[in-house]
């Protein structure tokens, strides 16, 4: 390895199809990687979709104590002390609007939604397709339990449009009122307008002292555009959703061939 130090103070990680293999485990190689980082003086940040009561027991396997950005951006969360720093909440009201006005356009969607806080659930209606694996849901029997806590997001599905249909149909139709992204297959989700990966990450960065331009990103999906925006550097995984390549400045292997590994040993090594 060089002596030289390493060029970003910071690597900023999505989780799913990123940083985790298709397993859900972070493979030995990239732990290493980062721990060379983070040795060389980098800060290593995760920046993820989840909500923190489905990331903390990763970042606890992982011995992880600083910040994390969860819950697309609304969440900073610090890991070491186990508790919010910041808590964005999705704007109830709102949010009832929007989906009446989807709905009115693509016909009834199938939903759930992720309550806000350290334990916050994800409560799921009949109808939605669970993803992400063995994370916990709580089934929801009434429709007004939907409403009756603060949430962080909504997650709407379609019987038959895609993933990418549903996204531009949606954004088309209430986006001055509410951000729509896609974040994983079947997983569309509706957030506080404005929100973002990068309106996270540029929260944690500042109680860092890091800049956008101290900064290298890696990512695999639509809603890791705006970090890669904020970024100096973005990364696309080899498993990238095309919309995310195009706007890479570098596609590296994919989450199962240690792609983030990769990259930090070739700048490690420069």
């Amino acid at each position: 390895m060089s002596t030289a130090p390493f060029p970003y103070k910071l690597v900023a990680t999505d989780l799913d199809g990123t940083l985790l293999q298709s397993d859900g485990t972070v493979a030995q190689r990239t732990r290493d990687a980062l721990a060379a980082v983070t040795a060389a003086g980098a800060a290593h940040i995760v920046v993820t979709g989840r909500a923190v009561p489905w990331t903390r027991h990763i970042l606890d396997d992982l011995g992880y104590d600083g910040l994390a950005v969860c819950g697309q951006g609304a969440q900073v969360y610090h890991a070491g002390e186990h508790r919010l720093l910041t808590s964005l909440t999705l704007d109830r009201q709102l949010a009832g609007l929007a989906l009446s006005k989807i709905e009115a356009e693509v016909g009834p969607l199938a939903l759930a939604a992720s309550r806000d806080g350290l334990d916050g659930e994800v409560l799921i209606a009949p109808g939605y397709r669970a993803q992400g694996g063995p994370l916990p849901y709580t089934p929801m029997k009434d429709p007004s339990e939907l409403w009756a806590a603060p949430l962080n997001k909504l997650y709407i599905q379609h019987p038959e449009l895609g993933d990418d249909e549903l996204t531009r149909a949606a954004r088309a139709t209430v986006g001055s009122l509410v951000d729509v992204v896609m974040a994983g297959p079947g997983i569309v989700e509706i957030l506080p307008l404005g929100l973002s990966k990068a309106t996270g990450l540029s929260l944690a960065a500042r109680r860092l002292g890091v800049r956008g331009a101290d900064t290298i990103a890696f990512g695999d999906m639509p809603n890791d555009i705006p970090m890669f925006g904020w970024a100096a550097h973005g990364v696309a995984m080899a498993n990238a959703h095309d919309e995310l390549k195009a706007v890479a400045h570098e596609i590296t292997a994919s989450n199962d061939a240690d792609g983030i590994a990769v990259v930090l040993e070739q700048l490690l090594a420069a």
